[in-house]
């Protein structure tokens, strides 16, 4: 396995899923939300159910989380698109699938409207209106303050660069009918985190989106049979 690194020379933690015998060249990439990493159980289970089913995947923490370099508090989607650009570079001459979950969703549509060759997109829970997340989630924190944590999280101090990004990127709606991919989301209808009504909005501006709704399950698939019927929809919209 090699060594990747962003533009800012910091090693990007990756976990590699290899099948036995591949059915594709392309590979999977994914990429996580929020205060979190690549081992989030679901994106576990995402991975390994497509390499079972010879489809190679490539989990990877956006820098300054789980265990690549950075600092966390210069974490912000226009920086995360660059973690993305460098995962992508390293496997040069493939075809390239995104899937992003939560932020990482709104990175994904980002990195899209920014020319990153990506053939096609899934949106977990994918995050739409940035600016108002940071105002819902964290508009009662002061940034860069002592006790200013996104979720109360230790090892997640919330940043101005964080807030100003996603301010100034505001939402992602305006870019859904620019994109002419092939596009999944998959969003829970009971998610707190990202309202479905959010996934909905992107799909009413483009009837090219597929938007499968899963009832009952929240914004992380934290059920395991959640996490494995949201992995066989991603295989089976693959495969079609």
């Amino acid at each position: 396995m090699q060594e990747i690194r962003n533009e800012h020379h910091e090693r990007l933690d990756y976990s590699l899923h290899t099948p036995a015998q591949k059915e594709t060249e392309a590979i999977v990439i994914i990429g996580h939300g929020v205060t979190a990493n690549k081992d989030r159980e679901f994106l576990v289970t995402l991975a390994n159910t497509l390499a079972e089913s010879g489809i190679e995947a490539v989990r990877f923490s956006f820098s300054g989380n789980g265990q690549s370099e950075g600092d966390f508090r210069k974490s912000c989607p226009t920086k995360e698109v660059g973690d993305l650009k460098a995962i992508i570079e390293a496997f040069s001459g493939r075809e390239i699938i995104y899937v992003g979950h939560s932020m990482g969703g709104a990175v994904g549509a980002l990195a899209i409207s920014k020319g990153l060759p990506i053939s096609r997109f899934v949106s977990l829970a994918g995050m739409v209106h940035t600016a108002l997340f940071a105002k819902t989630e964290f508009g009662d924190v002061e940034p860069d303050s002592d006790t200013g944590l996104m979720w109360d999280k230790p090892d997640c101090p919330l940043s101005k660069t964080f807030i100003d990004d996603m301010n100034e990127i505001d939402s992602v709606l305006p870019l859904a009918s620019k994109i002419t991919i092939p596009w999944l989301i998959i969003h829970g209808e009971e998610d707190d985190v990202v309202p479905i009504d959010h996934s909905r909005e992107l799909t009413a501006q483009n009837n090219q989106i597929v938007l499968k709704e899963m009832p009952l399950v929240d914004h992380v698939f934290s059920e395991e049979s959640w996490s494995s019927e949201m992995s066989q929809a991603v295989l089976q919209w693959l495969k079609s």
